[in-house]
């Protein structure tokens, strides 16, 4: 029997194989990273119960974590999670090191945050639910996803991973309250 994790790993190699080949310089992230990180994603979401759209950027070789986000439209309709988390992480650090960093982010990033993500030249971006699972809870979305912007940047050399700890992004938004 195949393992979940197994089957994860799989899938996401799945869907970044049929965009184009990863050229990306990251090393090799195991899954158990992928789910630490993801669930520091899923933390920052809880910060927002309405629209947990969370989001973390790590250094892919050690794990650090250099930024954090949470959705903020009430204050500015861009300050979705990931765009949020890259002002942390400019804030932080600089407009610096996109290539050697992995955003993970609770759900697909939307047709302007997965630009962003392309122009600033991100080496990897995960995410747990899809635009499709967003949709079925009755978040609405523009119908883009993100592996069709990638598809579009040629100049992208990053990886794109979905479904990571999906069951839990699922509930998370799922059981968000409503207004």
């Amino acid at each position: 029997m195949i393992s979940k994790r197994t089957l994860l790993a799989s899938m996401g190699a799945l869907v970044c194989a049929g965009t184009r080949p990863a050229r990306a310089k990251l090393p090799v992230i195991p899954a158990a990273q992928h789910e630490k990180a993801m669930r520091l994603a899923i933390e920052e979401g809880r910060r927002n119960p309405f629209f947990p759209f969370g989001a973390v950027i790590v250094r892919a070789a050690t794990g650090e974590v250099t930024a954090r986000g949470v959705n903020n439209t009430r204050a500015n309709p861009t300050l979705h999670g990931e765009i949020a988390c890259m002002n942390d992480h400019v804030a932080r650090n600089g407009n610096t090191g996109w290539p050697d960093l992995v955003l993970y982010t609770t759900a697909e990033p939307c047709p302007m945050c997965m630009s962003a993500l392309c122009w600033a030249r991100i080496g990897g971006v995960v995410f747990g639910t899809s635009i499709d699972g967003l949709k079925r809870v009755g978040i609405d979305q523009i119908d883009i996803a993100s592996r069709a912007v990638v598809a579009a940047a040629p100049f992208f050399e990053g990886t794109l991973l979905g479904g990571v700890l999906q069951d839990e992004t699922d509930r998370l938004f799922r059981e968000r309250r409503r207004n």
